[in-house]
């Protein structure tokens, strides 16, 4: 059905991966889209870390709910399977890790060391996603600024949606302004804008910098939530989102959720949006 791409053109923080995860986990524990989370990270355990519980040596602590991970898991055994031209519509789904069943998979990053090998892993995530969107109705894709420059634009070529990830700091701001003056890339009707470790205090709040950049409709943030980030880090994302489901206007997590869902809906909207003009 389509592919989301999360980006960021900022060297710092911006909580990418974070917002992904949160943005993607959501929408499989509220709807009943098959969907896949995607890494391409080079030797970061972020997104692992977010539903397996990793020992001291960032090996997953498997337990009867979470699924072990073994040598061929991932996009290395994947690639073999795609080089040989042994393909199926489930192919990809074969070598990723079940978060919920029928709704969350995770198909995890290369596990290699060595960063030429990683970038011409990073070659045939065109081919994956292409085969993913065979069996997929939503694919999240957690693009990193490590691999080279020709590899992320081979990404974006296949995505449907692009998520440029900004942080509450006047200079990104300012730097994206100029980008897409200069860039007709980020003027295209398929980018959406996000704040990831989003303060809801800040003088940088979502009305002021939609206003100041003249933006049309309100950009997406998620905000900081303490409970999430330690989640995030304990392998314990889905429990949660499960344990949040129903959460009153009191709930300390109101905002974080409200938040989340605005982001889930704005993207579905987008996709119909973007469908209807096919």
């Amino acid at each position: 059905m389509a592919i989301i791409t999360f980006k960021s053109n900022e060297r710092k923080e911006t909580g990418q991966t974070l917002s992904l995860v949160a943005v993607a986990t959501k929408m499989a524990v509220e709807h009943s889209y098959k969907i896949l989370i995607v890494s391409t990270s080079f030797r970061d355990k972020t997104l692992e870390n977010c539903f397996w519980e990793l020992d001291k040596l960032n090996r997953p602590i498997v337990t009867k709910q979470r699924v072990s991970i073994g040598v061929d898991s991932g996009v290395e055994g994947l690639v073999k399977i795609l080089t040989s031209n042994k393909t199926s519509n489930d192919i990809v789904k074969n070598y990723s890790k079940t978060i919920l069943r029928e709704r969350l998979d995770v198909l995890l990053s290369p596990s290699t060391e060595d960063y030429n090998e990683y970038n011409q892993i990073c070659k045939e995530y065109p081919e994956i996603l292409r085969n993913a969107d065979r069996y997929y109705d939503l694919i999240f894709v957690d693009l990193s600024g490590s691999m080279d420059q020709k590899n992320e634009e081979n990404i974006i070529n296949v995505s449907d949606v692009i998520i440029v990830n900004l942080t509450q700091r006047l200079k990104t701001i300012n730097d994206f302004v100029k980008l897409r003056e200069n860039d007709d890339f980020y003027r295209r009707k398929n980018i959406m804008l996000l704040m990831g470790r989003y303060d809801t205090y800040s003088k940088y709040n979502i009305k002021n910098v939609t206003r100041y950049i003249k933006e049309r409709k309100e950009i997406l943030a998620i905000p900081y939530n303490t409970l999430y980030f330690e989640a995030c880090s304990e392998g314990k994302v889905i429990d949660f989102f499960l344990r949040l489901k129903k959460t009153d206007e009191n709930d300390r997590n109101r905002l974080f959720i409200d938040e989340v869902e605005r982001t889930d809906d704005a993207i579905i909207y987008k996709l119909q949006e973007l469908q209807m003009k096919i």
